[in-house]
């Protein structure tokens, strides 16, 4: 998945699954293409905002996404390399067709002046603004969104020095973990096993 990604689509934990991943080759083969997927939904998160899209678009739609997201998590737990194909590209276009709703529903994308990241299905999204003149940019349309200014963030650090330390003793180290925030509803479902109707973009 791709760095700063808040939204998962798939578990990657560098463990091999699915008999897609069975060799080095059909890993990496089944990995080019989840990569695309990835970075699909990483340029869309950017664009519209940590786990908003899905909800600025009609339930309908809404719908074939989410079992789009639960047929590419099938494949990439138990499928074989060509049913990761198939499905990545079905999540490139499903993201694509999310977009393009949107865009044509007049919704906005997210303020240049606004950054977020998921925290986790209780915590919601955090929206990092410069000032509280920019609070006004976050749009939270159905999600839980808490606003952080720079100066906040600055009382943080503060506040647990220890993390400051760590950053400006280790340049380049980075806090990880960071999850995924708006209830999912492949989240009820442990590994996306079960067969599920199949509807393609």
């Amino acid at each position: 998945m791709a760095k700063g990604q808040a939204f998962k689509i798939v578990a990657d934990s560098g463990v091999k699954s699915g008999s897609w991943a069975n060799t080095n080759g059909t890993y990496i083969a089944g990995r080019s293409y989840l990569d695309e997927a990835d970075q699909t939904a990483a340029d869309m998160e950017a664009k519209w905002g940590a786990d908003r899209l899905r909800l600025l678009v009609g339930p309908e739609l809404r719908e074939k996404f989410d079992r789009q997201r639960y047929l590419l998590n099938q494949a990439v737990w138990h499928g074989e390399l060509e049913a990761v194909r198939r499905e990545s590209g079905r999540m490139v276009k499903g993201w694509l067709a999310l977009d393009a709703a949107a865009t044509a529903a007049g919704k906005a994308p997210l303020s240049p002046m606004v950054w977020e990241v998921a925290l986790g299905s209780d915590l919601g999204v955090a929206a990092v603004v410069p000032s509280d003149e920019h609070a006004a940019a976050v749009r939270a349309e159905g999600r839980m969104v808490t606003v952080y200014t720079l100066d906040e963030i600055a009382r943080f650090l503060v506040a647990y020095p220890d993390v400051a330390r760590a950053k400006a003793k280790f340049p380049g180290a980075e806090v990880v973990a960071v999850r995924k925030s708006v209830g999912d509803p492949l989240d009820a479902i442990p590994d996306s096993g079960d067969p599920l109707d199949e509807i393609p973009f």
